[in-house]
């Protein structure tokens, strides 16, 4: 850690091992030669070793390059659930030296096209269960290559051909296409074997994934990660979790959606590089039939976040697990509140260990070091990492001053794809990226989120911190969940609302919850008003939408929603 007089810079350890590896193909051949016989990646009843993974993954790229038109650098989507395609193609489509577009398996056809379209994608490898919504909009894109794959396709006889009936004519979840010319991903598979691949090298300045943030501030971007970045991050992740790992012999439990860059970093890229064996989850919404999942496996480590973490120590069954040999739970994605970590060490015996990213930096920025974790904080800055926190005008702020986060370090995004404008936004003259996050820096090295800078509520010229509210909530024993956000108001400027979903068959009255927060919280920080829902909006990976709650409100008031008023 580095301090200056009144603008502190925390730095994270040196960097070690970049000098080994000029792209993620590397890292990816130095695991598969080391953990050849050992477990990679399991999905519903079946695995993949090491070894496999190498096969396939190089039949799939064999045929990218002798059965289709693609060459080095042009973009494949990958829209995936968690099933153990998704590897394959990852690691074919890197071999191949193609870029990965990551796609959410649950897009719109309208968020689909704009993706494709976007980023010039020239290929995609995709789940019959959503082929339908492709055929509706490929003419609008410049995709040429369509690969299908079924739900069980890497399963073994007879259970693949059983779950994939099952799927398509029992549950009915596959809905009838036509993509003429369209090759099943088990017809490459078998067409790639009968050739010889060769591996393209990259550099590490080449991109190696086009990884699309939520576009909470719009339209989706693409933000352009390099090998540099991917491979950066995974060393990274190495020397922050990797000592308390037992390198090729741990099995992590893989819940998040593996298209997002939480997972796709820590699971897909990490966790293959240290020899340890992912558990994808392919519906975690599944609550009863994930906790079955897990009662299957002797798991040891189990990468989450707060929602997720919170609705399973809600169910028995869940408790009744033998968590004997859990050593390490991570959080991410999202803000990992204290009763929440409170009631997961009650219930696993294990600590949460809480790290910070965004898609922009690969995702990992700060973590906890496993041996000495601070609730409340995102931990500690990441080997050659930087950071700082500034004000609305830019200047560095001292320790224990709220300003935006601001990131220096080698898995900082090369930028936005196709918009320098945008990134020029984020990426200052020095090479700063600005989180648009608001950050506190402490004096003992570790950093605390207070909260999304585009999130704050400004109440009558007081800024007011959405986490801080539900923190508070949280801790309210008929309290399962809850959200905060800002509504217009005439006399204030915006009031607080707060949205909240009892817990169990609790009953909750607005005006004895609100008594209760005035007890906890200075008087401009108390919801106006409060609201009982069943549920809260979330994104796919678990995260509250506050923004679509803040949007219905802004509708209802007839001032426009968020988007509208961007637009604008």
């Amino acid at each position: 850690m580095s301090e200056h007089a009144h603008a502190p810079i925390l730095e994270g350890p040196e960097l070690e091992g970049m000098e080994a590896y000029r792209s993620v193909t590397d890292i990816f051949h130095a695991a598969v030669g080391k953990y050849a016989d050992k477990p990679a990646f399991s999905c519903m009843g079946q695995t993949l070793s090491f070894a496999d993974l190498d096969r396939l993954s190089g039949d799939f790229a064999a045929w990218l390059q002798h059965e289709t038109t693609l060459q080095p650098g042009d973009r494949i989507a990958i829209q995936l659930p968690n099933v153990l395609q998704f590897p394959v193609a990852v690691f074919g489509a890197m071999r191949a030296g193609l870029v990965v577009v990551n796609t959410n398996p649950l897009y719109t056809e309208r968020e689909m096209a704009h993706q494709f379209k976007d980023a010039g994608a020239k290929a995609i490898v995709i789940l019959a269960n959503m082929a339908d919504k492709l055929e509706k909009i490929l003419e609008r894109t410049d995709i040429q290559h369509v690969v299908v794959t079924e739900l069980a396709d890497l399963h073994d006889f007879p259970r693949r051909p059983l779950i994939n009936l099952v799927v398509k004519h029992v549950k009915k979840l596959v809905p009838a296409f036509r993509l003429p010319g369209h090759t099943p991903l088990r017809q490459a598979l078998k067409e790639g074997a009968a050739r010889q691949h060769h591996d393209v090298e990259r550099d590490l300045d080449d991109i190696a994934a086009l990884q699309y943030t939520g576009g909470t501030t719009g339209l989706a971007k693409g933000t352009m990660l390099t090998h540099r970045n991917l491979v950066a991050n995974m060393l990274q992740a190495g020397q922050a979790i990797g000592p308390g790992l037992d390198h090729g012999n741990e099995v992590v439990i893989a819940p998040l959606p593996a298209y997002h860059i939480y997972t796709f970093t820590v699971n897909c890229l990490f966790l293959m590089e240290t020899g340890n064996h992912s558990l994808l989850i392919t519906n975690p919404r599944d609550l009863p039939g994930f906790v079955k999942e897990l009662r299957k496996v002797p798991f040891t480590a189990f990468i989450g976040l707060n929602t997720l973490f919170n609705a399973l120590c809600n169910r028995e069954d869940f408790r009744s697990l033998d968590f004997s040999r859990l050593h390490l739970t991570i959080s991410g994605g999202m803000a990992l509140t204290k009763p929440v970590a409170e009631r997961w060490k009650e219930v696993t015996g294990c600590d949460i260990a809480e790290g910070y990213g965004l898609t922009e930096t690969s995702p990992v920025v700060s973590f906890n070091p496993v041996d000495a974790i601070r609730l409340g904080t995102i931990g500690k800055p990441v080997a050659g990492t930087r950071v700082k926190v500034v004000d609305a005008d830019g200047n560095d702020l001292a320790f224990g001053e709220a300003g935006e986060l601001c990131v220096q370090g080698p898995q900082v995004m090369k930028g936005y794809w196709n918009r320098d404008d945008e990134t020029a936004q984020v990426i200052d003259e020095g090479g700063w990226f600005h989180t648009g996050d608001i950050a506190v820096l402490q004096e003992d090295g570790y950093i605390r989120i207070v909260d999304r800078k585009k999130d704050m509520i400004l109440v009558s010229g007081f800024n007011v911190y959405p986490n801080e509210i539900e923190d508070v909530v949280a801790q309210h024993p008929d309290v399962l969940e809850s959200a905060a956000v800002g509504v217009p108001d005439e006399a204030s400027g915006e009031a607080i609302k707060l949205f909240v979903v009892p817990r169990g068959s609790a009953e909750i009255d607005p005006e004895a919850l609100r008594a209760w927060c005035k007890k906890e919280l200075t008087g401009y920080k108390v919801p106006r008003t409060v609201e009982v829902r069943d549920e809260l909006p979330k994104t796919n990976v678990g995260k509250v939408l506050r923004r679509q709650l803040r949007d219905e409100e802004r509708e209802k008031a007839g001032t426009g929603s968020d988007s509208e008023r961007r637009r604008g």
